[in-house]
């Protein structure tokens, strides 16, 4: 199936999101779609499966015009859109969210049980998922909610595949086997539109490059004749220097502390200290822990044994009120369900967790509040034309700044950070990277989760390997490779 969009346009309201976009996307390959957050590459998707209507411009599939009124007439016409912000009901089991509205039945209209594990089973197989299919979907970790989808869409018998981040919760190991099924579909003949802002995998796994930027095209490429710089600089419209920014690390006193931390089948015997001024980054692959020991420290998770010291001084922590009244902050990996109210203003939610620093005798100084607020979308260049903007309403990774900005407001001592720049375009992550320098500078202490081995390695002074819920090891940023790392993460031993 091909499909050719030419000259589309959309705007909402006065905010123009595309303005003369085109991109075609041939038989049984699979095209790049990049761009910085808020380029308008996910618009342009929800426009061709239906969900957004185009102001101008035509859309061609396999030569005949073609517009369609929602998305499940794409979907039954054969392109599938996986979305970046998972479509799962977490109080289904994981068999009933493969089936969702599509389930096989008898002449009597009985539900046939027994083929949907079958075909779920036959999927899970190709994907290598281990999931169990009487499984909440919601006690799945992200990854593995990545995964259901991902296999769901496949169940469709789809020829056109839009993937909208797919690796952004999975591991490597897990992306390997991802791009092992690309593969294979690309040679049945499925095109799949890979949208990421992961560079490595673009020109892994990735025959073309479109490149879009401020709503509109900038250049489409075959792979091999482009580059990492190339590709950045058609995105951000600038030079990039280096990747990740210099370091300099200037530690002071512990900050945090944990000794012995456990919660039984979760995660045991876990001991690190983070000083101020440092960047600690925790790797591992996906269900070893990692998650789990940062949302206990922060109160998120119920009981542990162990002990939690803050500034040298013991503390028991059962909620997140009480943790950021300790000076800790935390940006979850789930900013959808747990780092954002979507409904709320962009300032509304950046000032939530500083509401106490505007307010005396229970009223709220909105001059100082707006002032707050306001600094902040600068500092992080966050993406809109108001403050009152409806967050819901911004990309994901403009809806990342959101987070990120709520949590620096409090001003921390601890600032936890899990998977950071998930979703986040190449220019906005050294943003991200700089700020988290500038927050070191300050004698802030980071404790960074990631999945992104590179990330880890490029801004972490120290990194703790998460195997089976235990610390594995740790490395030193002059001691790391992928390869020590993944031995570690692995079970494996290193030679010291």
């Amino acid at each position: 199936m091909q499909v050719k969009m030419s000259s589309i346009h959309k705007a909402f309201g006065n905010n123009k999101v595309l303005e003369g976009v085109d991109i075609t996307i041939k038989d049984g390959e699979v095209h790049a779609l990049m761009g910085e957050n808020g380029a308008g590459k996910s618009t342009l998707m929800n426009i061709l499966t239906g969900l957004h209507s185009k102001d101008q411009g035509t859309i061609h599939i396999d030569g005949k015009e073609k517009v369609f009124s929602n998305p499940k007439e794409a979907e039954e016409f054969g392109i599938a859109f996986i979305h970046q912000e998972l479509n799962i009901w977490p109080e289904l089991t994981v068999l009933e969210n493969l089936f969702i509205n599509k389930e096989p039945v008898t002449s009597l209209g009985i539900i046939r049980t027994k083929k949907m594990k079958a075909i779920a089973k036959e999927q899970f197989d190709k994907l290598s998922i281990s999931i169990p299919l009487s499984k909440e979907a919601g006690h799945c970790s992200v990854g593995e909610q990545q995964m259901i989808e991902i296999a769901k869409a496949l169940m469709t018998d789809a020829k056109v595949i839009i993937m909208d981040e797919p690796t952004a919760a999975l591991t490597d190991r897990e992306i390997e086997k991802l791009f092992t099924v690309i593969r294979s579909l690309k040679k049945a003949g499925v095109s799949i539109v890979y949208i990421s802002h992961r560079m490595e995998e673009i020109f892994t796994i990735c025959d073309t490059i479109t490149v879009m930027r401020d709503g509109q095209t900038v250049d489409t490429t075959p792979i091999p004749e482009t580059n990492f710089d190339d590709v950045v600089r058609k995105m951000v419209g600038r030079e990039l220097t280096d990747r990740f920014p210099t370091r300099e690390v200037n530690v002071g006193d512990t900050v945090l502390e944990v000794k012995n931390l456990t919660r039984k089948g979760v995660f045991e015997d876990v001991n690190f200290k983070v000083q101020s001024g440092e960047i600690v980054g925790v790797s591992g692959l996906m269900g070893a822990g990692r998650t789990e020991i940062v949302r206990t420290i922060f109160g998120l998770d119920g009981k542990y044994q162990g002990e939690i010291f803050v500034n040298g001084q013991p503390v028991t922590v059962k909620s997140p009120e009480q943790a950021v009244n300790l000076g800790l902050g935390l940006i979850t990996e789930d900013r959808k369900e747990e780092g954002l109210i979507l409904d709320f203003s962009i300032k509304d939610n950046i000032a939530l967790s500083s509401l106490f620093s505007f307010t005396k005798n229970g009223i709220i100084n909105e001059k100082s509040e707006k002032d707050f607020v306001d600094l902040l979308i600068k500092r992080l260049t966050i993406k809109t034309e108001s403050a009152e903007t409806s967050v819901g309403n911004l990309s994901g990774g403009n809806q990342q700044k959101v987070v990120i900005a709520k949590w620096i407001g409090i001003g921390p001592k601890v600032l936890i950070l899990d998977e950071p720049t998930r979703g986040v375009d190449v220019g906005a992550k050294r943003e991200i990277y700089q700020l988290m320098n500038e927050l070191t500078d300050r004698g802030v202490a980071i404790v960074m989760v990631s999945s992104e081995l590179p990330e880890v390695m490029g801004m972490s002074d120290r990194i703790l390997v998460v195997h089976e819920g235990t610390i594995a090891g740790e490395v030193s940023k002059e001691e790391a490779s992928q390869e020590k790392i993944m031995t570690l993460a692995t079970g494996g031993h290193v030679n010291e």
